[in-house]
């Protein structure tokens, strides 16, 4: 048996299911939920939810709106219950935003839902976000502070044109000049007018991939080091003699926003958003780890310099 077993009663609109825990949970849906055709997305109205089966977080959406309205609630009041603004509710119903644990709680207790709300929240968070990059690129533009650990490849933020093209087109990426011209637009943020202040651990493994050849990596590393010299980017390398070490785990980032820190972990195919304090600030600590074994400045660049010399 599966962590959660779910089971229909189309006749009379209730979905429920046993959680981990053996208690059962009911959910009150619309007849028709279950008979949305399947069609291309089309944009999307304020006042209108996703489509509840292309996410975990798009269903939780749906059925935030749903239940408001079945309890006859406006916006405004749930605004006032969750302590917002009318204009979060919104992004919370379109699922430009999520849930906070408090949140879920709140809701689910003025709700009576059963704990609904807070167990969707807790699988919503196991699973992909589809979302995450889109997520992760309107909190780069924001950020203060990004810290950024890479142990296979060069981060995009510090990518040629020409390593990336290769990247992108070893992926199969369907559109690489687009992607590409994407990611030279987004490394404007480093040069602009108030940059964030970025740090950067890059595993040596990245350094030595012939990604697009000898020429391409030497471009790369030119690259590297001229942008270590900017006053807003703190570049470190992590030597192969480091051994085992914390970033053997694999890359991930965390970004400092006016409203607090969220990081993002990345994975095969997909990544997500990691917003909960507690396991932002355990990824800080594995990025400190990280940095205890990496040279230091002036020792990074001259391995970079070194590396270099072996893509003649």
């Amino acid at each position: 048996m599966g962590l959660l077993s779910v089971y229909v009663a189309s006749s009379n609109g209730v979905l429920s299911w046993t959680s981990i825990t053996g208690a059962p949970l009911c959910v009150t849906i619309p007849r028709n939920f279950w008979n949305f055709p399947a069609q291309e997305p089309v944009p999307m109205n304020i006042n209108e939810s996703p489509d509840p089966r292309s996410s975990l977080w798009a269903f939780m959406a749906y059925l935030l709106r749903f239940h408001r309205m079945q309890q006859g609630a406006s916006g405004g009041a749930l605004a006032d219950l969750l302590n917002c603004a009318r204009s979060s509710i919104s992004r919370l119903e379109n699922a430009e935003a999520k849930l906070t644990d408090a949140q879920a709680a709140q809701v689910d207790e003025a709700w009576r839902t059963g704990g609904l709300f807070g167990v969707l929240l807790y699988y919503a968070r196991l699973g992909h976000d589809p979302n995450w990059f889109k997520s992760f690129t309107e909190a780069e533009v924001r950020a203060s502070v990004m810290k950024i650990y890479a142990g296979q490849l060069v981060p995009a933020l510090l990518q040629t044109p020409e390593y990336a093209r290769a990247v992108l087109t070893a992926g199969r990426w369907p559109d690489v000049e687009g992607a590409v011209n994407a990611r030279m637009t987004r490394q404007n943020l480093l040069t602009r007018k108030d940059p964030p202040d970025v740090w950067v651990l890059l595993a040596e493994t990245a350094l030595l991939v012939h990604v697009g050849g000898k020429e391409v990596m030497r471009d790369q590393l030119a690259r590297l080091l001229e942008l270590s010299e900017l006053p807003n980017v703190t570049l470190r390398v992590v030597p192969n003699t480091a051994g085992a070490n914390f970033g053997l785990d694999g890359p991930f980032k965390i970004v400092t926003l006016k409203e607090g820190m969220v990081a993002y972990v990345e994975a095969l195919n997909g990544g997500r958003l990691v917003p909960e304090a507690s396991e932002v600030a355990g990824l800080e600590t594995r990025f400190e780890r990280i940095g205890a074994v990496a040279e230091p400045l002036d020792s990074s660049r001259r391995l970079i310099q070194e590396l270099m010399e072996t893509f003649r």
